[in-house]
């Protein structure tokens, strides 16, 4: 890393932000606070502009998040930021200090210091591409709205196995949107015990349902009720009644939200990239098992190893590298712990569907299960694996063939 001529930690926060700089090879430090809002922001830019001359890219910012608006406004006017772990700015805090003091001054100076002494240990920022930026924000969008509907469906179950068990019988997650009609039209057991068959034959072919006959739904339906302490069902109903409005917006934000991750790629695959290369989208997106939530997870998470081709960085921050722990005799080697779990996800979906579907993914997993590994060690081999092969074919602009990669 080069060096440059004026170092700045940021201490970074909700109302105002402290900020220090020293010039390198003095020990003089200027700070200053500076409130977050367009007219604080620009003053910090302003100030720090004239002590690097008009040069900010003599400039080296440490700040412990990578976004954000601060961040955003010093990339935009050309000074080089720096990012670091909150845990690994603790550890440098104790270089200072063994009392365990904090304070906002004490940690803008850590960063600034931390920066000027151990450059590797952190990471330069990069503007990122509004694409990026909107893929992104949709592909967490996603995750946050199906945790919420799932979050629902589960309460609408624990209502359900309350006092209505059968209707479980149909759908034990109760998250199926036929069954929220049946719900919408008999909430009680005793209005389900009186639905019609052809009621049922509509409701069904509305939802294009045919695994299921109307005859067997009414079956169900028929089966004699809980017996429950008088008010409990109509308490409960009132319950579901509620739940079942909320359960479908969020259902319908979760398909608006996917169909814009499929326009994202399909706009970001038709024009030529720039998280690193060209058509970086149709790589990735021609390998079995990238479904497009898994495309777009893998992009919006870890565009920086992917535009780097880094193998090793990118395998970190998936949790596949394993983690080694040895002193003495001693020796153990464990999961990564600390990585992206958005991304963990994504990659482990992606490798335990090629475990099934890839001849050569299957023929690796079934290896690694000889051996007496355990279905996730098994996993994160093929993902090891399938993470090494994808940046060869990002590094040599190849979309997948079969016939680039080695059988295990």
């Amino acid at each position: 890393m080069k060096s440059y001529r004026f170092y700045v930690g940021i201490d970074w926060a909700d109302q105002a932000h402290l900020v220090c700089i020293r010039e390198s090879g003095t020990e003089k430090i200027e700070e200053r606070s500076f409130q977050h809002s367009g007219q604080g922001l620009t003053a910090m830019i302003e100030w720090l502009t004239e002590h690097a001359r008009g040069r900010p890219e003599d400039v080296a910012v440490a700040i412990e998040v990578t976004r954000g608006a601060i961040v955003e406004a010093l990339l935009e006017r050309r000074f080089v930021v720096f990012a670091i772990n909150p845990k690994q700015l603790d550890r440098f805090r104790d270089r200072h200090t063994v009392a365990g003091a904090k304070d906002d001054r004490r940690d803008a100076f850590v960063l600034l210091q931390s920066l000027s002494t151990d450059p590797k240990a952190f990471r330069q920022l990069d503007i990122e591409t509004p694409a990026l930026m909107r893929l992104r924000e949709h592909a967490r969008m996603y995750e946050d709205l199906k945790h919420d509907l799932r979050r629902l469906t589960n309460q609408l179950r624990a209502q359900l196995h309350r006092y209505y068990p059968q209707i479980l019988e149909l759908c034990s997650a109760a998250d199926a949107p036929w069954i929220w009609d049946v719900l919408e039209r008999a909430p009680l057991p005793e209005r389900g015990s009186r639905i019609k068959v052809s009621t049922v034959e509509r409701l069904l072919h509305d939802h294009r349902i045919r695994r299921i006959a109307a005859a067997d739904v009414v079956k169900v339906l028929k089966a004699p009720a809980l017996p429950v302490a008088p008010g409990t069902a109509e308490a409960a109903r009132d319950h579901v009644l509620m739940l079942l409005p909320r359960i479908r917006i969020t259902r319908h934000q979760l398909d608006t939200v996917e169909a814009k991750l499929g326009d994202l790629l399909d706009e970001m695959e038709s024009t030529e990239s720039e998280i690193g290369g060209h058509h970086d989208v149709a790589i990735i997106r021609s390998w079995p098992g990238q479904g497009m939530i898994v495309a777009a997870m893998m992009l919006a998470e870890g565009w920086r190893p992917l535009g780097c081709r880094d193998y090793h960085w990118l395998r970190a921050l998936c949790g596949v590298a394993p983690v080694t722990r040895q002193s003495g005799k001693s020796r153990q080697v464990v999961m990564r712990q600390a990585c992206n779990d958005r991304l963990r996800a994504a990659v482990h979906w992606w490798a335990g569907c090629a475990a099934v579907h890839d001849p050569r993914a299957k023929a690796l997993y079934q290896s690694q299960k000889a051996r007496g590994h355990s279905h996730g060690r098994a996993v994160r081999a093929v993902a090891d694996r399938l993470l090494r092969d994808l940046v060869v074919c990002l590094a040599n602009q190849e979309v997948y063939r079969p016939e680039l990669r080695k059988v295990a």
